[in-house]
C-alpha cells in the first residue's frame, strides 16, 4: 500500500468501488480537501519540489508584463482590464509583471484576479500582492465579465486527463487499481467504443478533457468580450501517442503512484488540441513557439544586458545563468521543452513573440 495518508484513502476507495480513472486519481492527488498536494504545501523553490520560470528570474515576469502592455494597447487600452492569472504560485510572476506593466498602464486600469484553490499559496499571494488588491477565485467562472488578459504559466499541465491503451480488443481505459494491496496501473476490461483512432497495439492516448473545456471557455470569453490568453507550459506541438504522466517530489522524478498527495502530478500539454478547441470556439491562435523564441522576441537578451550593467560580478553571473536556463535550447532544456501560445480575440494583430506564428 502507498505509504501516505491519501494513498491509504485511495486504496480504501478502490476496494469499495473498484479501480478509478487517471483523471480521478490526479484530481484526488492534487486537490483532495485534506491531503491534496496543492492544498497542503508551498511546492515551489529549493525547499519545495520544483522551480518555475518566475522563480528563476524576475526577467520572465517582467517580459510577460511587456507582452500584456502591448496586447492591452492593441485592445484600445480598455479600463478596467481584468488581469487574470491561473495558478499564481507565490505571486512572483504577477509581482514582476505588474512592476513592468505599471510603467505604461495606470494602476486604476488594472483589476487583478487570481484563480487559486490552495490556502497555502493564497496566503503567499496575499503577502506578495497586497498592494494590488487582488480578488481570488476558485475557478474562472466567477471572474467578472469584461475585457481580460489571462496568464497561465505551468497551469494546464496539472489538469486531470484520461488515458487509453490500444489493445487487441480496442482502446481500453487506463485505471488505477490494487495489486497485492498496493496501487497499480491496469486496464478496463471492455474497450471504449467511441475511440476509433488507428494505432499500434500498446499505444497510449491521453485525452485532456478539462484542459480543452477551459480553453474553449476562455476562447469564447476573449472572442465575445475582448482580450487574450497566454499559455506557457511544457508540452508538445505535434499530436502523437505516449505516456507523459509524471510525478516530482524534492526536485526528483518519482513514480506517479509512489506518493499520492505528496508529489506533483503533471502531463505534457497537448498544444495542438488546445489550439483546435480554442479555434473551434472562434478565437485566433498564435503559436505555439518555443519559450526561447518567445522570450528572445520580447527582448530577454537586452533586458539581461541592462540588469548586468548595474550589477556586481556575482549578480551578473547569476543573471547570465538565469537567462541561459530560461532559454536553454538543448533537448529537455526549458527553452525548447516549454512552449508559448496565445489565444486572442480575432480582431487583434499577432501579439509580441508570435509575429510569424
Amino acid at each position: 500500500m502507498s505509504p501516505t495518508p491519501l494513498g491509504a484513502e485511495i486504496a480504501a476507495l478502490i476496494r469499495e468501488t473498484g479501480p478509478i480513472g487517471i483523471d480521478r486519481y490526479m484530481a484526488l492527488c492534487l486537490g483532495h480537501p485534506v491531503h491534496g498536494y496543492y492544498r497542503t504545501r508551498d511546492p515551489l523553490g529549493p525547499r519545495g519540489d520544483f522551480t518555475t520560470a518566475p522563480e528563476i528570474s524576475q526577467m520572465f515576469g517582467e517580459l510577460v508584463g511587456v507582452w500584456i502592455a502591448s496586447v492591452w494597447a492593441a485592445m484600445g487600452a480598455p479600463a478596467p482590464l481584468r488581469l487574470v492569472e491561473l495558478g499564481p504560485g507565490r505571486g512572483t510572476l504577477m509581482a514582476d509583471t505588474l512592476r513592468a506593466l505599471r510603467t505604461v498602464a495606470p494602476t486604476a486600469a488594472i483589476d487583478l484576479h487570481l484563480v487559486e484553490t490552495s490556502p497555502v499559496l493564497r496566503a503567499a499571494q496575499e503577502a506578495t500582492l497586497a498592494a494590488a488588491t487582488p480578488t481570488w477565485h476558485a475557478d474562472v467562472a466567477s471572474v467578472p465579465p469584461g475585457p481580460a488578459i489571462v496568464v497561465a504559466n505551468e497551469f494546464f499541465d496539472c489538469l486531470p486527463v484520461r488515458q487509453f491503451v490500444r489493445t487487441a480488443r480496442g482502446w481500453c481505459e487506463r485505471l488505477v487499481g490494487l495489486a497485492d494491496g498496493a496501487l497499480a496501473f491496469g486496464l478496463a476490461p471492455d474497450p471504449t467504443v467511441a475511440i476509433t483512432a488507428a494505432a499500434a497495439e500498446g499505444a497510449l492516448m491521453t485525452l485532456p478533457a478539462p484542459a480543452l473545456e477551459l480553453a474553449r471557455t476562455l476562447a469564447q470569453r476573449v472572442r465575445d468580450q475582448g482580450g487574450a490568453l497566454l499559455v506557457v507550459d511544457y508540452g508538445h506541438v505535434r499530436p502523437g501517442f505516449g505516456d507523459t504522466l509524471q510525478a516530482i517530489a524534492g526536485h526528483r522524478f518519482v513514480g506517479p503512484l509512489d506518493a499520492p498527495g505528496e508529489a506533483d502530478l503533471t502531463v505534457h500539454v497537448d498544444f495542438p488540441a488546445l489550439a483546435r478547441a480554442a479555434a473551434e470556439a472562434g478565437a485566433a491562435i498564435h503559436g505555439p513557439v518555443d519559450q526561447r523564441a518567445f522570450l528572445d522576441a520580447l527582448g530577454l537578451p537586452a533586458r539581461a544586458a541592462r540588469l548586468k550593467a548595474r550589477a556586481t560580478l556575482a549578480q551578473a553571473e547569476a543573471i547570465a545563468a538565469a537567462s541561459l536556463r530560461l532559454t536553454d535550447p538543448a533537448p529537455g532544456g526549458m527553452g525548447s521543452l516549454f512552449k508559448a501560445m496565445a489565444i486572442t480575440q480575432p480582431t487583434l494583430p499577432p501579439p509580441p513573440g508570435f509575429a510569424h506564428g
